[in-house]
């Protein structure tokens, strides 16, 4: 392979998902040069359909809210089921405290993500595919990065580089800056099937369902299409006891929810099972000198409250803006950069209480029988609809439902305790089965 004369732009992107898109069109639009390489090419497969109303004005910003209305199923609640006993409890979003966000929508990601892309494109980025980040330098006034495309190697110099390659975190890894997460550890398995039970109220037919079940949590989400994305999030010990390739293991382990079993039961499974190790994580820094980490370039969590792609818009988004000043007025970009951090940080700081959470009994309880004193109710509901980073009041509300949490939890030791017993118990005999 060699190596060409180096191009230039005012912002380098790597990666092409919702974060960079959002990125790249926002910045292009402002009339700066940005280049933006993904190493696929669109549409390509991506898991993480389910969207939060806050994505909502997003869309409308970017000028793509019309597109995604025609692709996607309208979602205005969310189910949490669980089975000891059976309870279910929907949350709709137009009972938050925001009423601006009644809803949202499931989207097949290959679809948006490629809305997304094409958008930056339309406004004047230049995207190009099938390209992937090798490398990279950093010097005094610019930034190079060494890339892959087509056979031969291409070198790209740019002002500022904003890292949005998603779970690859091309800048990270490279910088020594990942930090997996010890307090939350999660394997998941994942794939879409046709046929699966649909909810005949039009207002509950894209409410996307979670249960709970010994092993960790499944997702059920309908697609527009009519068929559905499922999956399992499960603690790495439960992954460790596979003695089965990934398909019959995802199967059998859909067998330990027969609530969600009975939706699948006339359902046909129609593509490969994919499955991801342990992953959380978070970067110790969400920039650095002409650089920028966005989306799960900075932090992954476990997706129980769909935040994923909230969290790369709002952070592509918001990259723009510090990079709109960083590019104008130099003497400002300390304080826009750190203005940025503090945005990206927001996201996964606001929610990982409640995900890490999410399995305890104690959780699982206020979930099922949920009360609206000092608007607890409300918050909770702008929380699931990703209301965290306008100025809506729910923070008191919320610390209010973290104390009723630790009371409610004093008050269960032996159902705390008996969950993990039988927990345990069952991963043994899986293990020596």
């Amino acid at each position: 392979m060699s190596a060409a004369a180096p191009e230039r732009c005012d912002v380098l992107i790597v990666g092409g998902g919702p974060g960079g898109s959002s990125a790249a069109a926002s910045l292009a639009a402002s009339g700066h040069r940005v280049v933006l390489l993904e190493k696929a090419r669109h549409p390509r497969f991506h898991i993480g359909e389910s969207l939060l109303p806050a994505n909502l004005p997003l869309l409308e910003r970017l000028g793509v809210a019309e597109q995604i209305h025609a692709i996607g199923l309208p979602k205005f609640g969310a189910q949490f089921h669980a089975e000891a006993p059976a309870r279910t409890q929907r949350f709709a979003f137009a009972d938050g405290w925001n009423k601006a966000l009644p809803g949202a929508y499931q989207v097949r990601r290959s679809e948006f993500d490629a809305i997304l892309i094409r958008r930056a494109a339309e406004l004047g980025a230049t995207v190009i595919e099938e390209c992937r980040a090798r490398e990279v330098q950093w010097h005094a006034e610019h930034v190079s990065v060494q890339a892959e495309h087509g056979g031969a190697l291409r070198w790209f110099e740019a002002r500022y580089l904003i890292d949005a390659s998603g779970r690859d975190t091309f800048l990270a890894s490279r910088l020594g800056t990942k930090q997996r997460s010890r307090a939350h550890e999660s394997c998941s398995m994942f794939a879409h099937f046709a046929g699966a039970w649909r909810d005949s109220d039009g207002a509950r037919c894209g409410d996307i369902s979670l249960f709970w079940f010994e092993h960790g949590w499944f997702w059920f989400i309908p697609l527009a299409d009519g068929t559905t994305s499922v999956g399992a999030v499960v603690w790495p010990q439960y992954m460790k006891s596979r003695r089965q390739e990934v398909r019959e293991f995802f199967l059998s382990t859909l067998e330990h929810c027969p609530a969600l079993t009975a939706r699948l039961e006339h359902a046909e499974l129609i593509t490969e099972v994919q499955a991801t190790g342990s992953y959380s994580y978070q970067c110790a820094e969400a920039c650095g000198k002409r650089y920028l980490l966005v989306g799960d370039a900075y932090s992954f969590i476990d997706p129980v409250f769909s935040s994923g792609v909230l969290f790369a818009m709002v952070g592509g988004v918001a990259a723009a803006e510090a990079l709109e000043v960083c590019l104008r007025e130099p003497r400002r970009s300390g304080a826009a950069l750190r203005r940025f951090a503090r945005t990206v940080r927001r996201g996964p700081k606001r929610f990982e209480w409640f995900i890490y959470r999410m399995t305890h009994p104690a959780m699982q309880s206020l979930f099922l029988a949920p009360k609206n004193p000092l608007r607890m109710r409300e918050a909770l509901l702008s929380l699931l609809a990703g209301d965290i980073f306008a100025d809506t009041p729910l923070w008191p509300s919320l610390r209010a439902f973290q104390a009723v949490f630790f009371l409610t939890a004093l008050g269960m030791p032996r159902r705390s305790w008996a969950a993990r017993a039988r927990r345990a118990r069952r991963l043994d005999a899986l293990q020596h089965g």
